[in-house]
């Protein structure tokens, strides 16, 4: 690169895509922390024969199994494809931070 102007805008995109996949890093980790919830409640759910409860604006309520089950999946679902779609994005901005890295040294 020749131009020390365009190095500099180099340089700067460069830290804020680092800085974008940092936030999308985050993001990835709560939703990982939530998948993992997720699963734990499903399987306790699968070992359980008692009655099943939710806990809904602070208050106890006694729930079908299934309809709990079902519940969860659609939430374990989501969470899969949100995590898939972060780890779509983080590749994105990989790719461009290597191109960039690539840039700033020439």
């Amino acid at each position: 690169m020749n131009n020390s102007k365009e190095t500099n805008e180099a340089i700067e995109e460069f830290q804020i895509l680092e800085q974008q996949l940092r936030g999308f890093l985050a993001q990835k980790q709560i939703v990982q922390v939530e998948l993992q919830e997720i699963q734990n409640a499903l399987g306790e759910l699968d070992r359980t024969k008692d009655e099943v409860y939710r806990i809904l604006s602070g208050i106890m309520i006694r729930t079908e199994k299934n309809t709990l089950k079902k519940e969860l999946e659609d939430k374990k679902k989501l969470a899969e494809l949100r995590i898939s779609s972060i780890e779509k994005q983080e590749k994105s901005i990989e790719e461009k931070t290597t191109k960039l890295k690539e840039k700033i040294s020439s």
